[in-house]
C-alpha cells in the first residue's frame, strides 16, 4: 500500500480529522493533507509518527519467504547439473505455453 493510502486509512480507522491527526503528531493539517495526496513520499520517521498518532504501527514484512533448503540443494549440484535442470524447466515451460495457446491445457 502506498504511503498516502496508509496514512489516510489509518486516520479514517481512528475516526479523526486531518487536523486532529496533525495535532496528535505535532504537525499541521496542511502537512497531513499533503502526505495523504497520491505520490507523497514521507520519511519512515514521519510515516511511523503519523501512524502512531492514529493508533497504528508500521510493520515491515518480507514479500516472499525464501526456502533455504532449496538453495542449499541447488548449490550442491555441479554447474552442468544446474544447466540441465534449467534447460528441462524451460522445455516444460515452452510445452505449457504451447498447450495454453492451442487451447489443449
Amino acid at each position: 500500500m502506498s504511503p498516502d493510502l496508509l496514512i489516510r486509512t489509518a486516520r479514517r480507522r481512528a475516526g479523526v480529522s486531518q487536523a486532529a491527526l496533525a495535532a496528535r503528531a505535532g504537525m499541521t493539517q496542511p502537512e497531513v493533507a499533503r502526505l495523504e495526496r497520491p505520490g507523497s513520499n514521507p520519511t519512515a520517521q514521519t510515516l511511523t509518527r503519523l501512524l502512531g498518532a492514529a493508533g497504528q504501527r508500521l510493520a515491515l514484512a518480507p514479500l516472499q519467504a525464501v526456502d533455504e533448503t532449496q538453495l542449499r540443494d541447488r548449490l550442491l549440484l555441479t554447474p552442468a547439473e544446474r544447466l540441465a535442470g534449467f534447460s528441462a524447466s524451460q522445455r516444460g515451460l515452452a510445452r505449457l505455453q504451447g498447450a495454453i495457446s492451442h487451447g489443449t491445457h
